[in-house]
């Protein structure tokens, strides 16, 4: 078994309650593990027996793309995508990050992380 990891993606969205956040955006950063067994790509070598990470990508964007009120309902949308996307992967864990969300303090980020399997 291996993990599949495409991390520090970084994208431009308009996720949160408040209204600023809504009308202005901000940044996030998402991490994305996908648990794959890789057997057969690491013998043939070929793209079509392990997950194609561009379009996982690609998925993780279009899902970014799309306004929450929670990083709670960004991560389970991102989560059941790719799974219901990649039949390879069989256990899938995301991270979604704010940076600088507007809390009144100084500080990098607030995440939150989910987990799913089949």
């Amino acid at each position: 078994m291996s993990f599949i990891d495409i991390e520090n993606m970084e994208f431009y969205a308009y996720h949160g309650c408040f209204a600023e956040e809504a009308a202005i955006g901000t940044h996030f950063r998402v991490n994305l593990r996908m648990k794959v067994d890789t057997s057969r790509a690491q013998v043939s070598d070929s793209i079509d027996d392990t997950v194609n990470y561009l379009s996982v990508y690609q998925s993780v964007k279009a899902e970014m793309a799309i306004s929450s009120h929670l990083l709670e309902n960004v991560a389970e949308r991102i989560a059941s995508r790719v799974l219901a996307d990649y039949g390879a992967v069989e256990h899938v864990w995301v991270k979604v990050t704010k940076l600088n969300p507007p809390l009144g303090g100084k500080m990098e980020g607030v995440s939150l992380s989910i987990e799913k399997g089949r």
